[in-house]
């Protein structure tokens, strides 16, 4: 991995996202590019322009006044955003990351993360922003249209860093868990890792199948590989092991019409992500 991506801000989750970044880029060696993304709104202000009722000489004055209101609100917005850049700049250079790099943009963070990542292998984003509802476990506004639109992996980091022992992949045999299996059988992420397949589902003939060609592929990479199907619904079974098992990344497939892949990503998406206290590793 040459270079890896990290999503920060002023949230509670950036520190979090700093320390999954760090981990990252000390076993496969890549570069961490920070990026901190104002949008539009928060340079230009939204106020409302309430010199239509009020007499020119006053209504020009309001208007210059609420210029420079503008102006100054850009520039804090600016100086905080440098602010967040450089603490998490330490964090990832004190876990001994050498090449961390920054950045500020302004603009849409889904255009600005696809420019980002078109050199990068990996992006790292925290579970919910600043402005989530904390109270009422939303996820971040951003998360699913950066996930969705992404070519790249996404981790989406939990609240809090625990070193990462044992990986969990929800396996149903698509193309974007394949992607995932060939991808984890190939980084030095995972590498000493201990490695888990679940496929949640029938034990039919297909699902043996794909299942010994997954086993087969990390085997084939050096991994201590044990594998199961288990029926039952995709989200308690899954959420059972993860619990059960100390799994420490779930790696799964987003998208697609199975039912695991439309469970993560799509109607009930949110519900599984909002609900996993672990980090998630999505591949498209």
């Amino acid at each position: 991995m040459s270079k890896l991506v990290a999503l920060v801000d002023g949230s509670i989750y950036a520190h979090s996202v700093c320390q999954h970044a760090a981990w990252i880029a000390a076993r496969t060696d890549a570069s961490v590019e920070i990026l901190h993304v104002l949008g539009r709104r928060e340079i230009s202000g939204s106020q409302q322009d309430y010199s239509g009722s009020i007499s020119l000489g006053a209504r020009t004055a309001l208007l210059e006044e609420l210029s420079s209101l503008d102006e100054q609100r850009a520039k804090l917005a600016q100086k905080r955003g440098r602010a967040i850049l450089e603490d998490a700049k330490a964090i990832v250079e004190s876990a001994g990351v050498r090449s961390v790099t920054t950045r500020l943009r302004i603009g849409d963070i889904v255009e600005t993360v696809a420019e980002s990542e078109a050199d990068a292998d990996l992006v790292v984003i925290g579970k919910r922003g600043e402005a989530a509802d904390f109270a009422k476990g939303h996820l971040g506004s951003n998360l699913e249209r950066i996930v969705r639109s992404s070519t790249k992996p996404v981790v989406v980091a939990a609240r809090a860093f625990t070193p990462i022992e044992r990986i969990l992949i929800a396996y149903d045999g698509g193309t974007s868990a394949m992607k995932a299996v060939d991808h984890i059988a190939r980084s030095p992420l995972f590498a000493g890792l201990t490695c888990r397949v679940l496929l949640v589902g029938d034990e039919s003939v297909e699902h043996k199948r794909q299942l010994a060609d997954a086993r087969a592929m990390l085997e084939g990479a050096g991994y201590e590989v044990s594998a199961d199907i288990v029926k039952g619904q995709p989200d308690s079974v899954i959420a059972d092991a993860v619990k059960s098992e100390g799994i420490g990344l779930l790696v799964m497939g987003a998208y697609g019409h199975s039912r695991i892949r439309s469970f993560v990503i799509g109607s009930t998406t949110t519900e599984m992500v909002r609900s996993c206290k672990i980090p998630v590793m999505l591949f498209r």
